[in-house]
């Protein structure tokens, strides 16, 4: 018996021996290569694309931000002139007034998500076919902002509109002139820009309302705390991550808004809706300064990037993970 367990030993130890030998193998730098080389095949179009696409104008608005050009002109004829368009971007007032209205809109974020955070609470509790709500709400996040900017200029129209049709039926003497007012037309903009943006959020402020557990709920009930209380001390900041990221991607789409102003009022009147992405076009595509518009990509590039750092930085204070 013992030389038969021997002999068994014996001969599982050359089997070991070679599933390591094996084993070796495969981990060699040359194993495998079929598969990466398949991998590769798979996002190399999608990495060239990028590439062509992407990181080559990047690079190149870069570049050419530090150059007198006009891409008519071809490269060839790009003069470099150091730092003179960003010392005249800075003194330029319309660029400024442009950064001005742009900070303006970032004030309707705050505002869309606190309408975006009350009717995800009254959906999430109070609604039957939630499902159809949702899509009600979603319709003007994926609609056309050409459509919608069009369908605004018509409500909007200052003597025509069905709006101060309206205004005037109920006994309004003067109504606002909307987007033909220089008052009143970036609260225009801003109010299409709540409008739009509340389905998206919802959805999202939905899907972080679902995942707040009942009990807390119901131990605050038992504990007689009022629905106003339950709000602000549960709801609040357990949600207040989903409210973070609502909020620095909301600004940063308050950055590029471009298509809704260019329709419906093309930075006027009297530029009183003009931005930065807006200047911008104006420079590149109709005075054909590219080298200058190139410049204010960059610049509204780092405004970007440190408005973002700084949220990053305060969300430590108020954001409960």
């Amino acid at each position: 018996m013992l030389n038969s367990e021997v002999k068994v030993e014996t001969k599982v130890v050359p089997t070991t021996k070679n599933k390591v030998s094996k084993s070796v193998k495969k981990g060699s730098p040359f194993s495998g290569w079929r598969e990466n080389l398949a991998g590769y095949a798979f996002i190399g179009p999608m990495f060239i694309g990028t590439s062509i696409l992407v990181l080559f104008p990047i690079l190149s608005s870069f570049v050419l931000s530090f150059t007198d050009w006009n891409f008519v002109s071809g490269y060839k004829n790009a003069k470099f002139v150091g730092f003179e368009n960003f010392s005249k971007l800075l003194t330029n007032a319309l660029f400024l007034k442009g950064l001005f209205n742009n900070v303006l809109l970032i004030l309707a974020v705050p505002i869309t998500l606190l309408f975006s955070l009350a009717l995800a609470v009254i959906i999430n509790k109070y609604v039957y076919l939630k499902d159809l709500f949702k899509v009600i709400y979603f319709m003007p996040f994926i609609s056309s902002v050409v459509a919608v900017a069009v369908v605004f200029q018509v409500l909007f129209h200052p003597t025509k509109g069905p709006i101060n049709q309206l205004l005037l039926k109920l006994g309004v003497d003067n109504p606002p002139g909307w987007i033909a007012d220089i008052t009143f037309a970036l609260p225009s903009v801003m109010l299409i820009m709540v409008w739009t943006g509340i389905g998206f959020n919802l959805i999202i402020y939905l899907a972080g309302l679902q995942n707040i557990p009942k009990e807390l709920y119901e131990a605050a009930q038992i504990d007689g705390a009022t629905a106003w209380s339950q709000f602000t001390k549960i709801t609040i900041p357990l949600v207040s991550p989903t409210t973070f990221l609502l909020f620095v991607t909301g600004v940063i789409s308050s950055f590029k808004v471009f298509d809704l102003i260019i329709v419906l009022t093309n930075g006027g009147p009297a530029n009183s809706t003009i931005t930065p992405v807006v200047y911008l076009y104006q420079q590149a595509f109709v005075e054909l300064k590219t080298g200058y518009a190139s410049a204010i990509s960059l610049v509204m590039f780092i405004i970007i990037l440190i408005i973002t750092y700084i949220q990053f930085i305060g969300q430590k204070k108020w954001v409960n993970y």
